[in-house]
C-alpha cells in the first residue's frame, strides 16, 4: 500500500469512529441535559455540557484531520501534519477548562445547597449509568483506531470520551451518596470529575508540545527503526538518527557507512534499499533520508 492509500484509510477510519460519536454525544447530551434540569441534579446538567464539549471536539477533529491530511505544497513543503496536531491541543485545552467549569460549579453548589430536604431521582443513575457505558464503549474503539493511525487528535479525543464516562461514574456516586442522606455528594462528584479531565487534559498537551518541539519519536518506534537499519544488508554503521513526528508522519535522517570501494550507484542501491525497508515495515507513514559515507576509520563514530 502506499503512503497516499494509507493515509486515505487512516483517514477513512478516523471519520468513521469520530461521526459514531458525535451522534451518540448529541444523543447523551440532550438526555442527560433534559432529565438534569427536570430533576434539579447539578452533576447531570455539567455532565450533558461535558458530553457537549465533546461534540464539538468531535468536529475539531474532522476539520483537523482533513486539513492536516493535505498534500505538501509549495508553501509547506513537509505536509499540514502539525494542524492536526494543534487540533490535538485545542481538544486538550477544552478538556481542561471544561474540568475547571466542573470544579467552579460544583464548589458554588456546595457553599449554596443546605442540608435539608435533599432529594435525588433515581432517573439520575440510570442516565449516569448508561453515559458510563456508551462513553467507555466509544473510548475503546477510539483509542484503538488513535493506535492504528497514530493520530495524536484522535488518542486525545478518546480519552475525552473516557473523561465523560469518568464524570457520568462521578455523578453516580455522587447520586448515591445523597440517596444515603449526604446533600453534597453531586457537587462534589463534580469536582471530582473536574480534577480527573484537568489532569488528563494537560497530559495530551504536554504530549502536543513536545511535538511542537520537534521531540523525537516514541521510544518504541525508535527502537524498531534503529533495527531495521541494524539488518540492513551493505550498511557496516550508522550515526546522526535523527527523528521527529509532523502530525501522524514520521520524518528521519540517518547517516550509513558504506564499502568505500563500491561505485556511487551501488551505494545509492543500498540507501534505497534502506528507504524501502523503512517505509514497508514502520506502521506510521514515514520520510526518509539516506545519507552515504565511506567506511573509513575517520568517520566512524
Amino acid at each position: 500500500m502506499t503512503k497516499t492509500l494509507a493515509v486515505e484509510a487512516a483517514n477513512s477510519q478516523i471519520r468513521r469512529v469520530t461521526v459514531f460519536g458525535i451522534w451518540i454525544n448529541v444523543t447523551l447530551t440532550l438526555l442527560k441535559m433534559i432529565v438534569g434540569v427536570m430533576v434539579g441534579s447539578l452533576s447531570l446538567v455539567a455532565d450533558g455540557v461535558h458530553s457537549l464539549s465533546d461534540f464539538a471536539t468531535d468536529i475539531a477533529l474532522l476539520v483537523g484531520v482533513y486539513f492536516g491530511s493535505k498534500k505538501p505544497d509549495e508553501k509547506h513543503p513537509f505536509g499540514h501534519g502539525r494542524l492536526e496536531t494543534f487540533a490535538g491541543a485545542f481538544v486538550a485545552v477544552a478538556l481542561i477548562l471544561v474540568g475547571a467549569w466542573l470544579i467552579y460549579e460544583g464548589a458554588k453548589g456546595i457553599a449554596q445547597v443546605h442540608s435539608e430536604n435533599v432529594h435525588i431521582s433515581t432517573w439520575v443513575i440510570w442516565i449516569a449509568l448508561l453515559s458510563v457505558v456508551s462513553k467507555e464503549y466509544l473510548y475503546q474503539i477510539t483509542r484503538i483506531v488513535a493506535a492504528r493511525t497514530h493520530s495524536s487528535a484522535t488518542y486525545a479525543n478518546a480519552w475525552h470520551h473516557r473523561s465523560d464516562a469518568f464524570s457520568s461514574v462521578a455523578v453516580v456516586i455522587g447520586a448515591v451518596a445523597m440517596k444515603f442522606g449526604y446533600p453534597h455528594g453531586d457537587q462534589l462528584g463534580a469536582i471530582a470529575v473536574g480534577l480527573m479531565i484537568i489532569m488528563v487534559g494537560a497530559k495530551i498537551v504536554g504530549d502536543c508540545l513536545s511535538e511542537l518541539a520537534e521531540g523525537a519519536v516514541d521510544s518504541k518506534t525508535l527502537e524498531q527503526i534503529q533495527t531495521i537499519i541494524n539488518g540492513q544488508q551493505g550498511v557496516h554503521q550508522w550515526h546522526q538518527l535523527r527523528t521527529r513526528s509532523v502530525g501522524r508522519e514520521v520524518f528521519l535522517d540517518v547517516h550509513i557507512l558504506v564499502d568505500p570501494l563500491l561505485n556511487i550507484a551501488e551505494a545509492h542501491e543500498i540507501a534505497e534499499s534502506l528507504e524501502t525497508e523503512l517505509i514497508e515495515q514502520l506502521s506510521r507513514p514515514v520520510n526518509v533520508m539516506v545519507h552515504i559515507e565511506p567506511d573509513l576509520p575517520e568517520l566512524r563514530k
